[in-house]
């Protein structure tokens, strides 16, 4: 028999956060590496530690504050998660997803996931960010194992796990704000260690464009939720093989790149919220 969740209901969480909030998000963002800058150009409202709402777990990656923002951002209500628990930290799939849950009880509709990511497609370049058409889940691991939440399907279909109309929104906001977006697939590890060139190979051969250490557990889950999702990834570096004899690829590189473009990471996101705003 499976084991009894530890984790509080989701809507017992998001009971709490209404409560002491005004704002009723419809969209949802969760900002991964490079992205926490995003919160900043939100007409805060209310936020709340993460330590200080039960259930969430508490990552302790460089760069995720650890914050829930609650307010408007280019007029639209938002719910943003500043930061991500992360599997290789060593929390269980329901840990990792909670908040994800939460957002959907919150009554969040449309969800922006946001990573930084290791660019296997020959074309793309370090500083590029990547619109997700798909995914692949090698992360030894799926979020909906176990018992089945109330009102939630057993089986979910991922055929169109990447809305096209969010799709189509973010790709004119890009244009808005004078950026090319890259489109591909995003191939999910469980992570620590970055990848072996041979697993690049090997990744590119399944049809993979970047790779990463997070996102797609959320996604499976907010597809369980009923939300509409769009993904974009910042490439903050080139996977292992692909950046020529003498690299190494570390988190150093990874951080050090998504901070140069975190600033073009907000007006982005600031021109898609906006987009849906109207």
């Amino acid at each position: 028999m499976p084991r009894p969740s530890r984790l509080p209901q989701p809507s017992s969480t998001a009971s709490l956060i209404l409560k002491r909030t005004r704002t009723r998000p419809v969209l949802g963002i969760i900002l991964g590496s490079g992205f926490g800058p995003v919160a900043s150009a939100v007409e805060v409202e209310q936020e709340f530690a993460y330590r200080d709402l039960p259930g969430f777990p508490i990552g302790g990656a460089p760069g995720h504050a650890g914050r829930l923002v609650l307010g408007r951002l280019g007029g639209i209500p938002v719910a943003v998660l500043c930061g991500r628990a992360h599997y290789y930290e060593g929390f269980e799939p329901a840990e990792v997803t909670f908040a994800t849950r939460v957002l959907a009880a919150l009554g969040v509709r449309d969800l922006l996931v946001t990573n930084a990511a290791g660019g296997i497609h020959p074309r793309f370049k370090v500083g590029d960010f990547m619109i997700l058409t798909d995914h692949i889940n090698l992360m030894g691991m799926n979020p909906l194992r176990g018992p089945v939440p109330e009102g939630c399907a057993r089986f979910v279909d991922m055929t169109r796990t990447y809305d096209e109309g969010l799709r189509s929104e973010l790709e004119a906001a890009a244009r808005s704000v004078r950026l090319t977006l890259r489109k591909g697939v995003y191939l999910a590890v469980s992570g620590p260690c970055f990848e072996t060139p041979a697993e690049i190979r090997a990744f590119r051969t399944l049809g993979a464009d970047a790779v990463g250490m997070s996102t797609v557990p959320e996604v499976i889950v907010a597809r369980q939720c009923g939300l509409r999702i769009v993904g974009l990834s910042c490439i903050t570096n080139a996977a292992a093989g692909l950046g020529g004899k003498a690299q190494v690829v570390s988190s150093e590189e990874v951080l050090e790149v998504a901070k140069k473009r975190e600033g073009l990471a907000t007006r982005l996101v600031m021109a898609f919220a906006a987009r849906l705003a109207t």
